[in-house]
Order: structure tokens, then C-alpha cells, then sequence
């Protein structure tokens, strides 16, 4: 089994999409993961619209076929008719992780009393987490500050690849009874 993590970006945006603007996303999410992990990782990139059944394919895709142990959406999470990005995560999860998405309300809360109105999940697909961003940049980079530290662990107990991350960025929390596999 390789130590490389693999994640999925998911860049959701009908404009962006379709080219009326450029992502910024998934260069966000590039940047926070380029500066956060110690340990070895690799990405696989997807830029879709806003539509449910294209999200709920990526994302099983991304998980079933990539082999990524970690996805991350960003957009579409808000109240807005077009925001399906939490349905259709619900729609492909074995498991809700709640935790997650009250702690992401909670670290945005501290930032924008807006952040109530987002509707970010998280979830477990077979032995895969996905997580639910905000869209913007700076949420986005403020949302993964307040919960990464949870991720690393949370991979080690669905199987994915002991995660190292840079500390000064986000220090990955083990309970003192987490014990790192030995090189085969």
C-alpha cells in the first residue's frame, strides 16, 4: 500500500465551469495543502457545474475509482436554488460525520455571522472522507485551519496513509494510543 495521500479537489461553479471566470477554488485548496503537509500527496482535479447528478458521479469517481482518500468540495453549500453540493454528498455517503460540519460552521462563525447559512457536510464513501468547502478562498483557507487537525486521524481509522502535516500550519491531533504503522 503506497504512504501517498491521494486527494480529490472538486471545484463546484456553474460560471467557473462554463469559463465566465476563472476558479479559485482549487488553486486555494493547492496552496493551503502545498503549505500544510509534511508527508507525501498527490491530487486529482475536477471543475463541474452545479448540477447533483454530475457531483454525486465525481465524487464516486474520485473515491471508487481514483483511490482518493480524501475529497474536498468547494461551493455550492449555501441556501441558494442551484447549491446541491451537501445533497448530493449525502446522496453517495456510507457514513454522516456530522462533527465535521458543525465544526466548519463554527470556525467560519468566528470570521462572518453569515456562516450559519452554510450547509457543509462531511462523510465517509468506503474509505474515503469528503468535505464539504466553502467557495471563496479565504473561507476556504480559514474552514480547513479550524478542522484539519481532525482529518489525519480520522484517515487512519478508515484505512487511508498516515498524514504528517506542517505544524506551523495545522498540527494533526492522535490520540496518545495511535500508533504509527512500521514500513513494510
Amino acid at each position: 500500500m503506497s504512504n501517498e495521500l491521494r486527494v480529490g479537489l472538486v471545484s463546484i461553479s456553474d460560471r467557473a465551469s462554463s469559463g465566465v471566470y476563472e476558479d479559485k477554488g482549487i488553486p486555494a485548496l493547492q496552496e493551503w495543502f502545498a503549505a500544510a503537509l509534511a508527508s507525501p500527496w498527490r491530487m486529482e482535479t475536477r471543475l463541474i457545474p452545479d448540477e447533483q447528478p454530475v457531483i454525486e458521479r465525481t465524487l464516486i469517481e474520485l473515491c471508487d475509482t481514483v483511490g482518493c482518500h480524501l475529497v474536498l468540495t468547494t461551493g455550492g453549500t449555501g441556501p441558494a436554488p442551484r447549491d446541491v453540493t451537501p445533497e448530493a454528498t449525502l446522496a453517495v455517503a456510507h457514513k454522516v460525520m456530522p462533527g465535521f460540519g458543525e465544526q466548519m460552521r463554527a470556525a467560519s462563525l468566528r470570521y462572518v455571522p453569515t456562516a450559519i447559512l452554510s450547509r457543509q457536510v462531511g462523510v465517509i464513501r468506503g474509505r474515503s472522507l469528503i468535505l464539504n468547502l466553502p467557495g471563496q478562498p479565504k473561507a476556504i483557507k480559514e474552514t480547513l485551519d479550524g478542522v484539519f487537525a481532525a482529518v489525519p486521524y480520522c484517515l487512519d481509522l478508515i484505512g487511508g496513509p498516515w498524514v504528517e502535516t506542517n505544524e506551523a500550519i495545522v498540527k494533526a491531533f492522535r490520540p496518545k494510543s495511535a500508533i504509527k504503522p512500521t514500513p513494510s
